[in-house]
């Protein structure tokens, strides 16, 4: 992978939608000549009732996170640098009381996995076609929120939402999003995942108008498998997609200074 030496987003078996050991990932991104790996996780949610999410990692299930990534850590300390994060949603009515569970472990970093609007519960999932306008709105109004918290290194899939509506409608709602979101100073993702699948992100009038507007953006493999690691055609390709659209491609993250060797 000669063109990518950093990557953020990278996941477990603990999300129940990955395959392979955490040392797994940790060698085949060696083996491609990452240098910088975070691992991602989808981040486990405190709800008020008895809701049962079932696409990320369980309460019970993030001691073993912290501890398994931070042995890794140590044992290949001379070949690669390994931050330990989360992939969030932005759910405001358990925000709080989320950080607050998060602050007993060693997090280096967060990032923005928005895939429903409001929450899963009672929300709209960001996968669900949709030609309504207003949707979309309160979709980049979600992001929008969880963005100025100050909390996640860089948004995830910004394009993920599924709006097949008005073209004219929709530039000039993401041209409104990317206009509050500039100033923030908050990296966007160019998904590898949704790329590489054929899926309906990346999207390329999302990232012509960050071209435009000088956006910057990370390259996020989304990694569900080790062998990710090896798949250097379509992180190319999706290179040369991002630079066609004339969008900033940043080739490392500053992370925030909680995180020690």
């Amino acid at each position: 992978m000669k063109q990518l030496t950093a990557n953020y987003h990278t996941h477990t078996y603990r999300c129940h939608h990955a395959c392979g050991a955490d040392r797994d990932y940790v060698e085949n991104a060696i083996g491609a000549g990452i240098t910088t790996l975070g691992f991602s996780d989808h981040s486990p949610m405190i709800f008020n009732t008895d809701y049962y999410s079932g696409f990320r990692m369980t309460l019970e299930s993030v001691p073993g996170y912290f501890e398994s990534l931070l042995s890794l850590r140590e044992e290949y300390k001379n070949n690669i640098r390994i931050y330990i994060g989360v992939e969030v949603e932005y759910y405001p009515a358990l925000f709080d009381g989320y950080l607050a569970y998060m602050a007993q472990f060693p997090l280096d970093y967060m990032i923005l996995g928005q895939h429903f609007v409001r929450d899963e519960q009672t929300g709209i999932p960001s996968f669900r076609r949709t030609e309504d306008p207003d949707a979309l709105r309160q979709y980049y109004d979600n992001v929008l929120a969880a963005a100025k918290t100050g909390k996640f290194l860089y948004i995830a899939h910004p394009d993920v939402f599924h709006y097949a509506g008005d073209e004219k409608a929709y530039n000039e709602l993401t041209a409104d999003f990317l206009t509050q979101l500039k100033p923030l100073g908050i990296p966007l993702e160019l998904n590898r995942l949704g790329f590489a699948d054929g899926r309906h992100y990346p999207r390329r009038a999302f990232w012509e108008l960050c071209g435009q507007m000088d956006i910057p953006a990370v390259i996020g493999l989304d990694a569900h498998d080790p062998a990710v690691f090896r798949d250097e055609e379509s992180v190319a390709r999706l290179i040369a997609f991002g630079r066609d659209c004339g969008v900033r491609i940043l080739p490392e993250l500053e992370l925030p200074d909680g995180y020690t060797e």
